[in-house]
């Protein structure tokens, strides 16, 4: 595909609605093999995004890139480090894989540029992120998809932290007031007690029995803190597998709507 013949025309009418979409890490790598991509799997989700009109984020997960060296160096959303070989080794992990997502985006006919959060966020000292965002509206402008992942970022006073790829497709959906959001995961959708696809969740109490208890400040720890925060936005959010991508960048209800 070149982008001259068969990219979404991002100029015109679709121009206006933003797509905030989530490739996550267990979908793009290989989460059992240190460093290793699945690149069959990241060149089918490329494809798919090509297609998607108007403005469009990308956001990545860390799969066997990221959260490999965040578990050899003890540090998380919640715990941190004030060792800057720690921080470097995590952050340079995350670059690699972003190289490969963005090299994949591009190569499908995606304008797709990196932007890493380890320069464009900081937590407070009460774990409050503060994600600078005018550098990626600025590309949605211009016609550019920009391409965030999860990253180590600095945290007053405990050093830095983990910042994950949902709480990224969070913020960003606020800044950028994104009228769709998709997260593509390893499942087809949220289940439920009966390991069924919920096909729409309204409430957090519509699957609090299934998906189990979470505070509201479990953004990284499984599914229940992902579907509080995606209840808490504006827009219709999506929660399905890679089968279910194509039809998310067409417009289509795949997996699980939450809103």
């Amino acid at each position: 595909m070149t982008p001259e013949q068969d990219a979404p025309d991002r100029s015109e009418a679709g121009l206006e609605t933003t797509t905030v979409l989530k490739l996550g890490g267990s979908v793009v790598t290989q989460k059992g093999t240190p460093e290793t991509i699945d690149a069959g799997a990241l060149e089918r989700a490329a494809e798919a995004v090509a297609t998607i009109p108007g403005r469009v984020v990308v956001v990545h997960g860390g799969g066997s890139f990221g959260h490999h060296y965040a578990a050899e160096h003890g540090v998380s959303s919640a715990e941190g480090t004030h060792d800057d070989g720690a921080i470097r080794s995590i952050h340079g992990a995350m670059k690699r894989l972003n190289e490969a997502v963005v090299g994949a985006l591009v190569e499908a006919g995606v304008s797709a540029l990196p932007v890493h959060p380890l320069s464009a966020a900081t937590r407070a000292a009460d774990g409050t992120l503060r994600l600078e965002t005018t550098p990626a509206a600025a590309m949605l402008e211009e016609r550019f998809v920009p391409v965030l992942h999860g990253d180590t970022i600095v945290h007053a006073d405990a050093g830095a932290t983990i910042v994950s790829g949902d709480e990224l497709v969070v913020a960003l959906s606020r800044a950028l007031d994104a009228d769709r959001v998709g997260v593509c995961s390893s499942v087809p959708g949220v289940y439920d007690a009966d390991g069924d696809v919920i096909e729409r969740i309204g409430s957090f109490d519509d699957v609090a029995d299934a998906v189990g208890a979470s505070d509201s400040t479990d953004v990284t720890g499984g599914m229940a803190g992902k579907v509080r925060e995606l209840l808490s936005l504006d827009a219709s959010a999506y929660v399905f597998d890679l089968d279910g991508l194509e039809a998310f960048a067409g417009g289509g209800d795949p997996g699980t709507e939450i809103e």
